[in-house]
């Protein structure tokens, strides 16, 4: 289950296909706020709107897809959702050398583009679930969380270099091919499609398949805990990400090259995490680990209240994110592979898509709520109530999980 070993051809494509598109995402990061204001002109009005309103639409968007998700094949629904994202961004360079972009068409794409992302990540997870056996669900997982970390290392440098190169519209348009080749890594997959089992006489779209995802979790004991657990230490980390910027690069005179060292070199955490997690997990466990991971990573933020100048504060928070992400790179695999054993496959898609849409809901109420809080305390106070607050969260992790032999074989509960 450890090591370097295959986990076949169909799996092999898959992570090929998930690493290319994950890189062009990162690659383009801010992209958009960037030809918002160094192309269109935009204020900050309209760059927050951009920045928050693209994606909660998204995410509601994504969320009349669930149901259509769940009852078809999934590789052709993930790639439909790789080309519907690779023709929204590639109209934006069409549009940018016509002469013709505007700030609207920037906000609807960006809508596009997140409701196919969250889709393709629901069906994505599904179809992980049908072509891995249970008990290689933590490596696959846990190799696809090293992915993640490696592209957010590389990506915002290296687009960051393109942009100052070329112009900020080239990174849309990587970011535009990446999924183009995601979707034929994917039609390359090959083998048996599993159709999603009938749904009986009634074929009419109910209000309450919408919801059928929260159904599932809220009602699950051990993903319940996780849920809630996982939305509220998710939203405290990103609220204090905009708090810590506005310090680092205000009071406290960091340059913006040093801001971006300070969170890019720490995903080396991430990649070391995402290794350990399957060999920690055949010795001690799969419920041991996520409780010590999920317990350790609440315990980073509150040191970023300390953040000094200099290079002895630069070194603290280079310090905090490295052990903040590795702790996330031992908990986030061991975690889906949870979510997805304790998951019927008819249910699959529409559970990843709510807790998906949660999670992005929280970090932005969270978000909202410590930016009107750092006005009336200062950023410094924000983030340290921030992470008092994270440092109780804890307590939202299961103390029990039923079924303890499904640690690693997947149990009951983790068959197709």
């Amino acid at each position: 289950m450890v090591g370097g070993r295959s986990l076949g051809r169909r799996f092999g494509w898959l992570w090929t296909s998930y690493a290319v598109s994950t890189l062009g995402t990162w690659l383009a990061f801010d992209a958009f706020p960037l030809i918002a204001i160094l192309v269109l002109h935009a204020g900050t009005t309209q760059v927050s709107l951009l920045a928050a309103a693209g994606p909660a639409v998204g995410a509601v968007l994504a969320l009349s897809l669930g149901p259509w998700v769940e009852s078809r094949p999934k590789r052709p629904v993930m790639i439909a959702m790789d080309l519907v994202r690779f023709a929204a961004l590639t109209s934006v360079p069409v549009a940018f050398a016509l002469g013709g972009l505007t700030f609207p068409q920037l906000l609807v794409v960006s809508v596009v583009a997140g409701a196919a992302g969250i889709a393709f990540t629901a069906a994505g997870g599904a179809c992980l679930k049908e072509i891995v056996p249970p008990q290689d669900l933590l490596p696959a997982n846990g190799r696809f969380e090293s992915t993640t970390w490696t592209a957010t290392m590389l990506g915002p440098p290296l687009g960051g270099a393109a942009i100052a190169a070329f112009g900020p519209v080239v990174t849309v348009t990587a970011n535009a091919v990446s999924h183009l080749l995601s979707a034929a890594g994917i039609r390359a997959m090959g083998g048996p499609q599993p159709r999603p089992a009938p749904a009986g006489p009634r074929k009419r779209l109910r209000a309450a398949d919408l919801f059928e995802g929260w159904r599932h979790i809220l009602n699950d004991p051990v993903l319940r805990p996780l849920f809630l657990n996982t939305a509220l230490v998710g939203g405290l980390i990103m609220a204090t990400s905009p708090l810590l910027a506005v310090l680092m690069l205000g009071p406290l005179g960091f340059a913006p090259w040093q801001y971006g060292l300070a969170f890019a070199a720490p995903c080396v955490g991430g990649l070391i995490g995402s290794r350990l997690a399957p060999r920690l997990v055949e010795r001690f466990g799969r419920h041991r680990v996520m409780l010590t991971a999920g317990a350790l990573r609440a315990c980073w933020l509150p040191w970023l209240a300390f953040t000094g100048p200099g290079a002895s504060g630069l070194v603290l928070v280079m310090a905090v994110e490295f052990g903040l992400i590795t702790c996330m790179g031992v908990f986030n695999p061991v975690l889906a592979t949870c979510r997805l054993e304790r998951t019927p496959a008819d249910r699959a898609a529409r559970t990843l898509l709510a807790w998906s849409v949660s999670a992005k809901a929280a970090i932005a109420a969270l978000t909202a709520l410590w930016g009107l809080l750092a006005v009336l305390t200062g950023p410094r106070v924000a983030i340290a109530i921030a992470g008092v607050l994270a440092m109780a969260t804890p307590l939202l992790l299961p103390r029990a999980v039923p079924a303890e032999r499904s640690e690693v074989s997947g149990g009951p509960r983790g068959g197709r």
